[in-house]
């Protein structure tokens, strides 16, 4: 069994950076690959227009508002293959949402009325539409369950990895100061004789520190290596990773199974 020791480096808002140690290469482009394409998200499906003579075609504000990543939340809502329902649309596998609204005046997320009032864009000023005096829309949106892998407008999250960092030094003439200012980062200190790396995940093994300068080597641990990760969807990036390591583990379950019955 593999053990891996995970450590937060910055947990900000819809980021999150985190080390993951005594892993490698395959598994963390496994686990990229999840929280990008196959963690649902709920996302405007399809709309129903009743009245637009706004500037943009029905396909135009249809495009705009699939695009609007939405507050939910992911224990409440099945994926529409998978619900009661069969797919049919009932509360427990979409979301309806209603804009009626006449210029003059902008458009915006925060004017879509949810059906479930739990549900409801991430951020209420994303533009959708400009309305001069004698123009109005009026429609219908159906929000769904959905992942990446099948259309973009589910994509939970930007999710990339780095190897982590490793500096070393080898003689006693390296010019360590050159090394530090030649850091475009600037990530790198000298503290008690001794090259030091200040912030491991700010550091993108560009190597600007090696050039021209004998004796410093950089190089990128495989078996250590950051996360990245950004959610572009209404889940937070802490249940977006637990979600992908659910997922490829359920995967690796499966793919056990079939080799048994070899």
């Amino acid at each position: 069994m593999i053990c891996l020791e995970i450590k937060i480096l910055e947990s900000r808002g819809p980021v999150l950076r985190f080390l993951v140690e005594g892993t490698n290469p395959a598994f963390a482009n496994s686990l990229r690959r999840i929280m990008i394409a196959e963690i649902p998200t709920l996302a405007i499906e399809w709309i129903d227009v009743h009245d637009n003579n706004s500037g943009l075609f029905d396909e135009f504000l249809s495009h705009r508002m699939g695009l609007i990543p939405l507050r939910f939340d992911p224990k409440k809502f099945n994926l529409p293959g998978e619900c009661s329902c069969k797919g049919k649309g009932c509360p427990l596998c979409q979301v309806v949402f209603v804009i009626d609204k006449k210029g003059p005046g902008l458009v915006t997320a925060g004017d879509m009325n949810s059906s479930d009032k739990s549900v409801k864009p991430m951020a209420p000023n994303i533009p959708i539409v400009e309305l001069l005096e004698w123009q109005k829309i009026k429609l219908e949106a159906v929000a769904r369950l959905g992942i990446g892998k099948d259309h973009a407008r589910h994509h939970a999250a930007n999710a990339s990895y780095q190897y982590y960092p490793v500096i070393s030094v080898k003689g006693s003439k390296a010019d360590l100061q050159k090394a530090v200012k030649a850091c475009p980062k600037g990530v790198l200190s000298v503290k008690g004789g001794k090259l030091v790396l200040d912030d491991s995940a700010r550091c993108d093994l560009c190597r600007s520190c090696m050039e021209g300068i004998e004796g410093i080597e950089v190089t990128g641990d495989e078996s250590r290596i950051i996360f990245s990760v950004e959610s572009v969807s209404g889940l937070e990036p802490e249940h977006i990773v637990a979600s992908a390591a659910g997922v490829l583990q359920e995967k690796a379950e499966e793919f056990r199974k079939k080799l048994d019955k070899i």
